[in-house]
């Protein structure tokens, strides 16, 4: 099946360390020549496409991500601070980690102050934490944005965003496929992390508990977004690697979800006869 001609749209899902299964179909992507002409994301995915984003849609765009997510370690994006936590518990503070190390990589990646600014455009999914509405952003600071997007309930802090206090888009709407159909896409890749479905424990730390539970929850919503919005657009869903035996809080295993997810996104774009770029 042929892309017909239009609007491509790639749709990053959020799922905080396993955001690096989104390098591995970048990859496959990129080297079959299919670039996207928008970027929606949801909190991991937020990030991943706000980088993309900046630079040429190129496998080397893919590497150079791969080359971040392989070097991230959870005491960096969760730096654990007694005393925050404390405060948290306490009822003094809506977080239990501070946001520097996220915060610091997300500044450092992004080589745009605005959304607007970005070559590619890119719109970021976050949840009004009053009204529980999903808020898409697609003009101003590009790293608040990333961070409103990724601001995991109760781990973050929320973003206050123009008034509106805003959190993690997850919770909202972990696959964004609608906005992307608003925003005039006509073929959607969607890029979904999974979750952790072949644990052989449970996470043993409530921060860790928390971000799997609330992948598992993001995950079965996105299916069923899936099966709602299959008739409306040309959609494409790249799978994510399973059994996975890696949590969502594990940073460790980087280099193996990437090359696993490279692997599967080639065989599904293959049978759908994703265009491969000609030789010159």
């Amino acid at each position: 099946m042929r892309a017909r001609r239009g609007t491509t749209a790639f749709v990053l899902s959020g799922g905080a360390s396993l955001g690096a299964i989104q390098v591995g179909m970048l990859h496959a992507l990129y080297e079959r020549g299919v670039t996207p002409d928008l970027i929606v994301g949801t909190s991991a995915g937020a990030l991943n496409g706000a980088f993309i984003a900046s630079r040429p849609q190129t496998v080397a765009t893919a590497e150079a991500l791969g080359d971040i997510w392989r070097g991230m370690r959870r005491g960096r994006v969760f730096p654990l601070d007694p005393f925050a936590g404390l405060l948290g518990f306490a009822g003094l503070r809506d977080h239990l980690v501070p946001e520097r190390g996220l915060r610091g990589i997300v500044e450092r990646q992004l080589d745009a102050e605005l959304l607007e600014d970005l070559p590619i455009p890119v719109h970021v999914i976050a949840t009004d934490v009053l009204t529980g509405e999903e808020v898409r952003l697609s003009e101003g600071s590009a790293v608040d944005a990333v961070m409103a997007s990724a601001a995991i309930p109760g781990v973050l802090p929320a973003v206050d965003w123009d008034g509106r206090t805003l959190v993690d888009g997850g919770v909202a709407n972990n696959a964004p496929i609608s906005h992307a159909v608003e925003l005039g896409a006509t073929r959607v890749y969607l890029l979904p992390t999974g979750y952790a479905c072949d644990l052989e424990e449970p996470p043993r730390s409530a921060i860790a508990m928390l971000v799997h539970a609330t992948s598992m929850l993001t995950q079965h919503r996105m299916y069923a977004d899936v099966r709602a919005l299959a008739d409306v657009c040309e959609l494409v869903v790249l799978p994510p690697p399973c059994p996975l035996t890696v949590a969502p809080f594990d940073f460790a295993h980087a280099g193996e979800l990437i090359e696993r997810a490279r692997g599967d996104a080639r065989e599904t774009l293959d049978r759908v006869d994703a265009p491969m770029p000609r030789a010159a």
